[in-house]
C-alpha cells in the first residue's frame, strides 16, 4: 500500500493533480512527483482571460495562473493539459450566481465550482486519463474510518481549513480524491515545500477574489447578466412601515447594516429578509436576525448512516468564518434531501443561499443549502413570512 492508500507502487499509480497556478496545488504536484508517482497536471480555463488578465493577480484561474501552472509542470517534468471549461463554468457557476441574487439569496460560487466543474466534470476527465486518484491543494484531510470508509475531516491548520467549501463532496468523489497538504500545520510549511522544490510560485500571493469578479463588484456583474436584479424598490420594517427606497436587491444581504441610508430610528436597523417577488428589503433590529432553526436542502450526507429521526447532536457552520455552533439535526419527513437544524443558541445573520455545514468534532458529516428559516416573533407577519 503506497502513501496514497492505493495498492500499487508509486510509479504505477497515476495521479491527476488539479493545478490552479497557485502555491498550494503546485506544491502538491511537486510533492507527489518527488515521491515517485505518475503525476499529470490539469488546469481548467474557466472564463475569458482577455485583456483584463494582468489585473487579476488576486483571483484564481486567471491567465497568469495558467502560465504559472505550465511553468511548474515543466520544472517538475510532468505532462500538463489545459481544458476549456468556459461554457460549463458559465452555465453551472456564473449563471447560477446571478440567478441566486434574483431569488434574494447570498450565493457561494466557490462551492458551486467545486461541486460541478471541479469535483464532477474534472473527476470524469481524470478517470478518462486512467488515473487512480485525483489530488488537489485544498486544506482538508481525508481519513479512513473504523469501517475503512473514507471520511472528510478539517485541515490540521484551522486557519487554512477549507472544509466548509467542500461539503458537497460525495462519498464516491471522496473515495477518489486525495489532499496531500491537509496535514500541514501552517501555510509557511507549504511555501517552504514549494521553495524546496525550486518553484517560482513559492512566494506567490494567495487568491482572494471570486475569479470571475476580480474587482469585487458583484452587483455590477449581476446587473449586467440579469438587469432586473437592479430594479429599485422599498425598504420596509418588520411591521410593514415604509422606511425608504433602495437601489436594487443585489446591493443587500441578510445581516447588512451599512448602506441602508435610513435614519431616525431608536436603534440600528439590519436587513432581515429580501423579498424578490415585491422587491422589498425588510429591515429590523438586531434581535430580528436571531434564528433558532433553519432548513437546508440538497443535503449531502457523509455520515455512516442516515440521520436518526430522533435527531443527531452536531456542530454547524452557517458561514465560512464563523465558529461552529452546537445544534441538533433532524430529517424532514417525506422530503428527501432536506433537513431541519435546531440551534442550541440563536444565531444571527443567517442568509438563504449560504451553506449549513455539519460537523462532529473534526469530521464533516455533510451539509446543504440554507433554503428557509423559522422566524422568531419579531419577524412574523405578512412582510417576513
Amino acid at each position: 500500500m503506497n502513501s496514497l492508500g492505493i495498492d500499487k507502487a508509486p510509479e504505477d499509480t497515476r495521479v491527476v493533480v488539479a493545478m490552479s497556478g497557485g502555491v498550494d496545488s503546485s506544491a502538491a504536484a511537486a510533492l507527489l512527483k518527488s515521491e515517485g508517482y505518475d503525476v499529470v497536471g490539469i488546469t481548467l480555463q474557466l472564463y475569458d482571460m482577455g485583456a483584463n488578465a494582468p489585473s487579476r493577480a488576486k483571483s484564481c484561474c486567471a491567465g497568469r495562473d495558467i502560465y504559472d501552472a505550465r511553468k511548474v509542470a515543466e520544472d517538475i517534468d510532468i505532462p500538463y493539459y489545459v481544458l476549456d471549461y468556459e461554457s460549463r463554468f458559465r452555465e453551472e457557476v456564473i449563471d447560477d450566481f446571478a440567478d441566486s441574487y434574483l431569488r434574494g439569496e447570498t450565493p457561494i460560487p466557490c462551492v458551486k465550482c467545486n461541486q460541478t466543474v471541479k469535483f464532477r466534470d474534472l473527476l470524469e476527465t481524470a478517470h478518462d486519463l486512467g488515473a487512480d486518484c485525483m489530488a488537489t491543494g485544498h486544506y482538508v484531510q481525508r481519513k479512513l474510518g473504523a469501517n475503512g470508509q473514507a471520511e472528510l475531516h478539517r485541515a490540521a491548520d484551522a486557519n487554512r481549513d477549507q472544509s466548509y467549501f467542500l461539503f458537497t463532496t460525495t462519498q464516491d468523489q471522496l473515495d477518489f480524491l486525495r489532499f496531500p497538504l491537509g496535514h500541514l500545520t501552517s501555510k509557511a510549511e507549504t511555501r517552504a515545500l514549494a521553495a524546496r522544490f525550486g518553484l517560482e510560485v513559492a512566494d506567490k500571493p494567495d487568491s482572494q477574489d471570486i475569479c470571475f469578479v476580480p474587482d469585487g463588484k458583484y452587483a455590477r456583474l449581476v446587473e449586467k447578466l440579469r438587469p432586473e436584479a437592479g430594479e429599485p424598490g422599498q425598504i420596509v420594517d418588520v411591521n410593514g412601515n415604509v422606511m425608504g427606497d433602495h437601489r436594487g436587491l443585489i446591493h443587500y444581504t441578510v445581516g447588512q447594516r451599512r448602506g441602508l441610508n435610513i435614519g431616525g430610528t431608536a436603534e440600528p436597523l439590519y436587513v432581515v429578509k429580501l423579498v424578490p417577488e415585491t422587491r422589498q428589503v425588510i429591515v429590523g433590529p438586531k434581535s430580528a436576525l436571531a434564528k433558532h432553526s433553519i432548513y437546508i436542502k440538497e443535503l449531502n450526507w457523509l455520515g455512516a448512516a442516515s440521520i436518526d429521526p430522533e435527531g443527531v447532536e452536531v456542530e454547524v457552520k452557517l458561514r465560512s468564518a464563523m465558529a461552529p455552533a452546537t445544534a441538533t439535526i433532524y430529517p424532514v419527513a417525506d422530503a428527501p434531501g432536506q433537513a431541519r437544524i435546531d440551534l442550541h443558541a440563536p444565531q444571527f445573520g443567517i442568509a438563504p443561499g449560504q451553506a449549513g455545514v455539519i460537523y462532529q468534532g473534526d469530521r464533516v458529516l455533510g451539509g446543504g443549502w440554507i433554503s428557509s428559516q423559522e422566524h422568531n416573533t419579531a419577524t412574523d407577519g405578512a412582510h417576513a413570512a
